[in-house]
C-alpha cells in the first residue's frame, strides 16, 4: 500500500489524505483517553467497534437527510470521508444529568432534564475544552449567529434519531458529543456532522438496571471498556457472536511525566 500523508491526529483518531481531492481517510486508534488525555491506555479491538458504531449511525443519519461527512466505511478501521473545516465547538446535548452537569449544578445523576439542553465547548485540550457561551462564538469567529442556528438544529435532529435509535435496543441516550464542520461544494456552504459518534462521545445505560455502555466506565475505573462497546454494536445488530474484535484487553500506557 502506497505510503499516505497524515494530515492530523488527535487522542483517538488519525486523518489521512484520502484517494480523491475533497476526500479524507479518517483512522480509529485504539487509545482510550479521560480528561484531555491526562489519562490514557490502549484497548485493543476498541478503534474497530468505533469505527463500526460510528459507520452505523452516520450512514442512518444521512439517509435520514441530516448532512454528514461520511462516505462510506473502508475497512475495519478506516472510513472514507468528506474534507470539511471543522468548527472549533463541541456541541453538547443533555436529555439526564450526569457528568460535569451534576457537579456544576448539584443535580443529582440519573435526574431526567425539563427538556433537552444545549451547550457548547470550546475544542482547546491545553485549556481543558472550556464551556462557552454563544456571545463567546461569534465574538471570537468560531462561527457566525446563522451557523449557531444550524449547528443547534443538527444537534437536536441527531440527538432525537440516536434517542429512538437506542431506545429500540433498550438502551438510554443520557447525552451526546457532537462536532461539526464546515463542507464547501462548488459556490456552496453548509453545516454537517464530522467527526465520530460512538460510546465514545455519547452517554449510553442500559434501561433496565442503568448499567453504563459508554466510556464512563473508564473514565471512572470501572473495567468492562470493550465489553460494553461490543454490547452496544451486538443490540445494534452491527457484530454478532462469531465476529469478536480482536483484542487482549487494556495495556497501560505510561506517561512521559511520571
Amino acid at each position: 500500500m502506497s505510503r499516505r500523508r497524515r494530515i492530523y491526529e488527535g487522542k483517538a483518531k488519525i486523518i489521512y489524505e484520502g484517494p480523491e481531492p475533497g476526500t479524507l481517510i479518517q483512522f480509529f486508534k485504539d487509545d482510550a483517553t479521560a480528561f484531555n488525555k491526562k489519562k490514557h491506555e490502549v484497548v485493543e479491538g476498541k478503534g474497530v467497534l468505533n469505527n463500526r458504531i460510528s459507520e452505523y449511525i452516520f450512514a442512518r443519519l444521512n439517509r435520514m437527510g441530516i448532512p454528514t461527512h461520511f462516505i462510506k466505511r473502508v475497512n475495519m478501521r478506516e472510513q472514507l470521508i468528506k474534507e470539511v473545516e471543522i468548527i472549533p465547538i463541541e456541541v453538547v446535548v443533555r436529555n439526564v444529568a450526569a457528568g460535569s452537569l451534576c457537579e456544576r449544578l448539584g443535580i443529582e445523576e440519573g435526574e431526567v432534564l425539563p427538556r433537552s439542553i444545549i451547550e457548547f465547548y470550546y475544542k482547546a485540550d491545553d485549556l481543558d475544552d472550556p464551556m462557552v457561551s454563544e456571545e463567546h462564538i461569534t465574538a471570537f469567529g468560531w462561527a457566525n449567529p446563522a451557523e449557531i442556528d444550524d449547528m443547534m438544529a443538527l444537534a437536536i435532529r441527531v440527538n432525537d434519531f440516536l434517542s429512538g435509535l437506542f431506545l429500540g435496543v433498550g438502551i438510554q441516550l443520557v447525552d451526546l458529543k457532537i462536532e461539526l464542520g464546515r463542507l464547501y461544494e462548488n459556490d456552496m456552504m453548509r453545516i454537517v456532522v464530522a467527526d465520530e459518534i460512538s460510546p465514545d462521545s455519547c452517554r449510553l445505560w442500559d434501561i433496565a438496571t442503568q448499567e453504563k455502555l459508554d466510556k464512563d466506565r473508564f473514565r471512572r475505573d470501572m473495567g468492562g471498556l470493550l465489553a460494553a462497546y461490543r454490547e452496544v454494536a451486538t443490540r445494534l445488530g452491527i457484530l454478532n457472536e462469531n465476529e469478536p474484535p480482536r483484542g487482549a484487553g487494556p495495556v497501560l500506557v505510561k506517561s512521559d511525566k511520571s
